[in-house]
């Protein structure tokens, strides 16, 4: 009776406090995922629609008088702009350290939101390059 009792509270002990420490701990990962999607979602959305509808205009001045062209070379480099940024914001997650506190939350968010605002810009540069210097060539 006594062993009985005596496995029977240590099981009892084992499970309860496994149980507990799962309780305790939450994967902020999963939280961070989410944040870290909707910060750069809107950013992505909301740098695009800028970009597509002043780009209009600068493909419009540089190809002059095909305004259909350039409305489907605007539409090809936003479509282009969604399918890079979207994946690597997708791609970042599998280098991502398992997430333990608030803070790191935050530092881990910070990091890789600004690393994704910084490629958009060398990406919005690098388009803004290429279109000047080789439309003006063909044209």
């Amino acid at each position: 009776m006594d062993i009985a009792f005596y496995t029977f509270s240590t099981l009892h002990l084992y499970f309860s406090n496994n149980l507990l420490s799962k309780r305790k701990t939450m994967n902020l990962n999963i939280i961070a995922y989410i944040i870290y999607f909707s910060i750069t979602g809107i950013i992505i959305v909301k740098v695009g629609r800028i970009c597509y509808n002043n780009g209009n205009i600068f493909v419009s001045q540089l190809i002059p008088n095909h305004e259909d062209l350039c409305h489907k070379i605007n539409q090809l480099l936003l479509v282009g702009y969604y399918l890079l940024n979207i994946g690597y914001c997708a791609m970042t997650i599998i280098t991502w350290e398992k997430i333990e506190n608030i803070t790191q939350l935050i530092e881990v968010i910070t990091l890789k939101s600004a690393f994704i605002i910084i490629a958009i810009a060398v990406m919005h540069y690098i388009n803004i390059i290429l279109l000047t210097n080789y439309i003006k060539k063909l044209i």
